[in-house]
């Protein structure tokens, strides 16, 4: 489960994501090192399985002048990536005389590949390469990877499309590099390319002569689909935000490599945590289920006896809480572009209720959970949210412009900031219920407990959308259920900060430090952390120290990831005395060597909502433990 709490922006992402590793059965892709085999010589004679399933000479596809040659994966959220990209140079270059071919390797069903080539929208010849002829006649390795022929069918250029990607799913704040474009430029002019290889990022292109060991010990119906069930299909499967499908023995064989390298770094199931109290949604694979995926991969990945499978899992549809008492939806679709920064948008969803009221669970519903990156839920009692919808409705719009829909688009939060008491003597004018990320179900508060909604609220739900190199359409749904006696112990969040308009991250600073304090006003029993940075975060703790006690860790995370945020949920509740200190302390990254940096060079950062400023807050979920309603206070009540 996933709760999330706070008036300002928070980013909560189950992105599943790996950089490039090797694989072990192949040797390829381990190597940071630029490939040069096939450079200046020809790459004659390579057959491909055209559309209609005919074989066709890649020969008739040359260009008068050059050849763009790309090796791609529909499974690949990388190559996925470069639809726009190249579909564009094949609009720039087609009239000088330049082809742009897409080969899909090891792929034999032409229908699949007919289908994404249209949802893609891609204006070039695709075909399937069944039998890897054509990677092994380029020695490709990864999708996707570029290769450009000139006019003799001469291999001058091999490599990545841009620097887009520094790792797999793990892009760059901006592209400053165009290889690909760079390398046939120069050939159109004439001259020698450059840079003639670089280091492509993407998947992995399975190696035609990797056979299984048929005496294997581990097979994949087995012992590895009960594991790939239990730990992975909720995010790895079609219309989830999983990367890539997880589903069948072909798609595990695939990943195979990258599943051994990030069960084994502790990377996935995605977690952070490097320390803390135990949490009730630790999500964490045993050294025996770890050993068995390795053990698989060295094998060979054998298939063995489908008889020996589990049934297939019955993923959750419907309200999972039955029907809730209200249900909003975005009015209409929200189309999301192709390509382009990721996108925050705020939908206002008024509620129309007449009394106040106190959530006590909700259930997000993305319409699209392939483009959800995630959501947020807020309330609104100003209008504000309101009036900037409004807005953007009475802009004027270009007919080209990428994204369109209703709502309106933020950096963080929903826009604003409130300032001043609430319409109420004590209702806030703005405030948070939680959020969704994909492998979330319905989220209850503890028992007794809930968030007031006042009387006639917004809610105003932000969902993170990211592209995935084709257009897509999402319309969310939120439901909520109100409370059906009365509620004792209100959930508030209790927020400690360590930075402020007057801090500023010095440029070039790889290991900037910041901490904040707050003490507790009244007992609490605390059910939960959130901590939150942005893009140059690097490491994170949030620890409480009762009065004449040592230091608790609730949580320290050493790897910060601004795409891995949420709510870490206590397995047992921590009750908290009037008096208790909560820290959060920070390392902030401000170097040109941090690829997550989104200035070159690097300039000052702010404290501020925009993603590009910085933050650090920790964020506790508490419930009164006496008659008294906690929060924090940043002196210390302790001291005579």
């Amino acid at each position: 489960m996933l709760r999330v709490g706070s008036l300002v922006g928070l980013a909560l992402t189950v992105l599943a994501a790996g950089l490039l590793s090797p694989d072990p059965r192949t040797g390829r892709a381990a190597d940071p090192k630029p490939v040069t085999d096939k450079l200046n010589k020809a790459v004659e004679g390579v057959t491909l399985t055209g559309p209609d399933g005919k074989p066709v000479s890649l020969k008739d596809w040359h260009g008068k002048a050059a050849t763009v040659v790309v090796f791609l994966s529909f499974d690949c959220p990388v190559s996925n990536s470069y639809a726009a990209t190249l579909t564009e140079m094949h609009a720039a270059y087609a009239a000088k005389g330049v082809a742009v071919v897409g080969v899909v390797p090891g792929e034999d069903d032409r229908a699949a590949v007919a289908k994404r080539v249209a949802e893609f929208k891609l204006p070039f010849p695709v075909a399937t390469d069944p039998k890897l002829a054509a990677a092994d006649a380029f020695k490709a390795t990864t999708t996707p990877e570029a290769f450009v022929l000139d006019h003799n069918a001469v291999l001058r250029y091999r490599g990545r499309v841009d620097n887009a990607w520094h790792a797999r799913l793990k892009r760059n704040p901006r592209v400053t590099e165009t290889d690909l474009k760079n390398a046939v430029e120069e050939l159109l002019a004439g001259k020698d390319v450059t840079v003639p290889a670089t280091v492509p990022v993407g998947c992995h292109v399975l190696a035609k002569d990797a056979k299984p060991d048929p005496n294997a010990a581990v097979t994949y119906h087995r012992d590895v689909l009960p594991i790939l069930q239990k730990h992975c299909q909720s995010c790895h499967r079609p219309g989830e935000v999983g990367p890539f499908s997880l589903m069948t023995y072909k798609q595990a064989q695939n990943w195979s490599a990258d599943m051994v390298h990030y069960t084994a770094s502790r990377e996935m199931p995605p977690w952070k945590p490097a320390a803390g109290v135990p949490f009730a949604n630790a999500r964490s694979l045993t050294l025996r289920e770890i050993d068995t995926l390795a053990a698989w991969d060295k094998a060979g990945c054998p298939e063995g006896d489908p008889k020996d499978a589990p049934p297939p899992v019955k993923f959750p549809e419907g309200w999972q809480l039955g029907e809730p008492d209200l249900v909003l939806t975005v009015p209409e679709e929200m189309h999301v572009a192709a390509g382009g920064k990721d996108l925050f948008r705020c939908f206002v969803l008024p509620t129309n209720t007449t009394e106040d009221k106190y959530i006590v669970a909700y259930e997000v519903r993305p319409g699209n959970a392939a483009v959800v990156h995630h959501a947020l839920n807020f309330f609104d009692t100003t209008g504000r949210a309101r009036e900037l919808e409004q807005k953007e409705k009475d802009r004027k719009k270009a007919a080209d412009e990428p994204d369109r829909g209703p709502g309106y688009s933020v950096g963080m939060g929903i826009g604003f900031v409130p300032t001043g008491a609430g319409a109420r003597p004590g209702v806030p004018p703005i405030g948070t219920f939680g959020g969704w990320a994909p492998g979330q179900l319905a989220t209850k508060f503890p028992e007794g407990s809930g968030v007031l909604l006042p009387k006639g609220a917004d809610v105003v739900l932000q969902v993170h959308y990211h592209r995935t190199g084709k257009a897509e359409a999402d319309r969310t749904r939120i439901g909520v259920y109100f409370a059906k006696k009365p509620v004792e112990k209100p959930f508030v969040t209790l927020t400690v900060g360590g930075l402020s308009f007057f801090n500023s991250i010095p440029k070039g600073d790889p290991a900037y430090k910041a901490k904040g304090s707050a003490w507790l006003t009244a007992d609490a029993t605390v059910h939960s952390v959130l901590p939150h940075m942005h893009l140059v975060g690097r490491q994170i703790k949030v620890t409480m120290t009762a009065p004449g006690q040592d230091p608790v860790v609730l949580v320290d995370i050493k790897d910060w990831d601004y795409n891995w945020q949420e709510t870490y949920w206590f397995k047992d509740p921590i009750r908290a005395k009037a008096g208790t200190r909560f820290d959060v302390e920070a390392v902030y990254d401000n170097s040109e060597k941090n690829p997550h940096n989104p200035f070159h060079p690097p300039r000052n950062i702010s404290f501020g909502e925009e993603t590009t400023n910085e933050m650090l807050f920790g964020f506790l979920g508490a419930t009164p433990a006496g008659g008294e309603r906690p929060r924090f206070v940043r002196t210390d009540p302790n001291k005579k």
